[in-house]
């Protein structure tokens, strides 16, 4: 099981890369019997134009501070979008790391406002992925985002979360890919590494998924879901940051307008009563359900 941690974590991605990458994909010559799945480190080293001594240092972490000239031509045999070049860069020269908090993270009273008024589902996570504010409407959308909850954990552990995504894999794979991004350099946070032990525990997917080590950037994606009560629904999910330090994540799910979807969507939200509740702003603070604060 792969921890989180600061010991290795540079050697750690190149080689998930590199076991990402076929001869056939570089146009090498694949002859013989290979005993890895991808590149050898000695045709990484010959691609990115390297010795295979100075390679094999970085992957075992005996080398940490190699070049940006060599970390894009790394990038470039890997064949890295500029969201995973970039995070390459960030995991060889970490940024200075201030004091840790140990407060729980409040959510800015105008993010609270527009959470109870934007009329959608919509919710907000930590850096870790908790759940720390939601309205009504995304309760009902998505019954697993509840304050407290992680949505990591839910994705991989609650079967009714797999059974409501129609297309599971992918979404899940894709949250894993957005949390490795927004972690960058604080992986060594002992929440993460306590949430990833206890996922890479319970779920084969997940740490097939985690062994990627894939890192994307936070976008619009449509998501497909089998809801209970409206039915089918295709649904974008937009992501947008909060201002402040705690690197809170506003989330909301929206349709087309006009479409099917957004009718169904219209049902639901009539559906879903209840009086006007704020979310949990504050430690023991109650959110739209009432529930206390964030864990």
């Amino acid at each position: 099981m792969e921890r989180m941690s600061e010991e290795n974590r540079l050697g750690d991605y190149l080689r998930a890369r590199r076991d990402l990458v076929t001869p056939a994909d570089m146009g090498l010559p694949a002859h013989g019997v290979r005993r890895v799945p991808g590149l050898r480190r000695e045709e990484v080293a010959l691609l990115a134009g390297i010795s295979s001594d100075y390679y094999l240092r970085l992957e075992q972490g005996r080398d940490r501070n190699p070049s940006a000239q060599v970390l894009d031509a790394l990038a470039r045999v890997f064949r890295l979008d500029d969201t995973a070049t970039a995070y390459l860069h960030q995991l060889a020269a970490p940024r200075p790391r201030a004091r840790r908090r140990t407060r729980r993270p409040s959510v800015p009273p105008a993010t609270a406002q527009l959470l109870e008024s934007i009329g959608l589902p919509a919710f907000v996570t930590d850096r870790a992925l908790d759940v720390i504010a939601v309205n009504p409407l995304a309760s009902a959308l998505v019954p697993g985002v509840r304050v407290g909850e992680n949505r990591l954990r839910s994705f991989f552990l609650d079967p009714a979360e797999r059974a409501l995504h129609a297309d599971w894999d992918r979404t899940a794979a894709q949250c894993v890919a957005v949390f490795r991004r927004r972690l960058g350099s604080d992986a060594d946070d002992p929440r993460v590494v306590r949430l990833v032990g206890e996922l890479s525990l319970a779920s084969a997917e997940f740490r097939r998924v985690w062994a990627r080590h894939d890192v994307r950037p936070v976008v619009d994606k449509p998501i497909r879901m089998n809801h209970p009560q409206v039915g089918g629904l295709s649904l974008t999910l937009s992501k947008l940051d909060v201002d402040g330090p705690d690197g809170l994540m506003l989330a909301a799910y929206h349709a087309a307008p006009g479409t099917e979807d957004a009718e169904r969507l219209a049902l639901l939200a009539s559906l879903t009563t209840g009086p006007a509740r704020r979310p949990a702003d504050a430690p023991g603070a109650r959110t739209v359900h009432g529930s206390p604060g964030a864990r």
